[in-house]
């Protein structure tokens, strides 16, 4: 299972990742067995059986939890013997505390109650100048697991392309009024852009390539890095959490972005050109705060197209952890072919495919979110 020398990025293999166990607490085949998955849904480990040592017959490999069951993202884990050694003396320690794919003890995220009243927002920026990295997917996912638990959601698309309006059903091309006239038009009002999804509780301010020229036309404004803060300040108490999908880039975008923001979230793919950049973007938060917006931080960064099975990809997760440490959400999100499937569907994994272990990490992202936010 490990690697001899030295990967890319400095550091030795550890072994594959703790998996969560699920279907040991359903009697889903007539022989004891339990399913030792990742979060991507792959068996890791060939050899799993009952307790007391009896051969089990071989696992399928799948990527949703049997029709009937839903996938329990608190289960117990159950560590990889040769992982469990480099973070605990025993396995049953290692169950026991309940060690996460990060390598660190993984909280209980308990169930949010419902809320009685709503607003004012905290906005979230999810940005990274790396394309490709999840950011729109988790935009859409986790707007629509904290919908599912009774928040208002509003997303706003920031990126010129119109992934994320294209993500939730929307054709970009045939709109109308965007975002970029909620910027740019005075006397535009919100309530005018503002489309609903088909997700109780979660709206959505477009955006398409008409947005681009914002970049351009923004640069002549007074305060320019403040537009977009205050065309959401009307919005502010119709809603619980409003998520920003910034642009793949540290322009004047996504500046106004952090600079309307609360917190940041920044979704990281598991892979070492992905990580040289978040040394530049830091900066630019840093930045941010200092000059524009004191109020902003940092909230975590978030794990994301991760693979147990790869070096790789356990190596690069470890040395985000070692440097940036509890800002390190502890949900991972791990590669699975339901993310693209939900694309072309123009809905969320949460919806479109609601046993699935990527919906369950969603969900408790959500929660990890709205624990740390009431832990303030």
């Amino acid at each position: 299972m490990s690697a001899q020398g030295q990967s890319p990025v400095g550091l030795e293999a550890v072994g594959s990742v703790a998996v969560h166990t699920f279907a040991a607490r359903h009697h889903i085949q007539s022989t004891t067995t339990t399913a030792h998955q990742s979060m991507d849904g792959h068996h890791v480990n060939a050899m799993a059986g009952d307790r007391g040592g009896r051969d089990s017959a071989p696992l399928a490999d799948y990527e949703d939890v049997p029709e009937g069951h839903f996938y329990d993202p608190d289960a117990e884990y159950e560590p990889d013997p040769e992982y469990a050694a480099t973070l605990a003396p025993d396995a049953a320690r290692q169950r026991r505390e309940r060690i996460g794919p990060t390598g660190r003890p993984l909280p209980y995220f308990p169930i949010p109650g419902p809320l009685t009243d709503h607003g004012p927002a905290k906005i979230i920026a999810m940005c990274n100048q790396k394309g490709g990295v999840g950011k729109t997917t988790s935009t859409i996912n986790l707007g629509a697991a904290l919908a599912e638990y009774g928040r208002r959601v509003l997303l706003v698309d920031f990126d010129p392309q119109g992934a994320l309006s294209v993500g939730l059903g929307v054709n970009p091309m045939e709109l109308d009024l965007t975002v970029y006239n909620l910027l740019m038009e005075r006397g535009m009002q919100a309530d005018e852009v503002l489309l609903k999804t088909a997700v109780p509780n979660m709206d959505l301010l477009p955006s398409n390539i008409d947005l681009s020229a914002a970049e351009v036309q923004l640069v002549s404004e007074v305060a320019r890095e403040s537009t977009l803060q205050r065309a959401l300040k009307p919005l502010m108490a119709d809603y619980d959490y409003i998520v920003i999908d910034c642009q793949p880039s540290l322009g004047l975008l996504t500046v106004n972005a952090l600079t309307a923001a609360h917190k940041v979230i920044v979704p990281l793919e598991c892979e070492f050109f992905a990580l040289r950049g978040v040394a530049l973007l830091t900066e630019t938060i840093e930045k941010v705060q200092e000059r524009l917006n004191p109020e902003l931080e940092l909230d975590g960064i978030l794990a994301t197209m991760y693979d147990s099975r790869t070096v790789h990809s356990r190596e690069v997760l470890a040395r985000v952890v070692e440097a940036f440490d509890d800002h390190v959400y502890h949900t991972v999100i791990g590669r699975t072919v339901r993310f693209p499937e939900t694309t072309v569907a123009g809905e969320p994994i949460t919806t479109y495919a609601s046993n699935s272990v990527g919906a369950a990490a969603y969900r408790q992202l959500a929660r990890e979110v709205l624990a740390r936010c009431h832990a303030e």
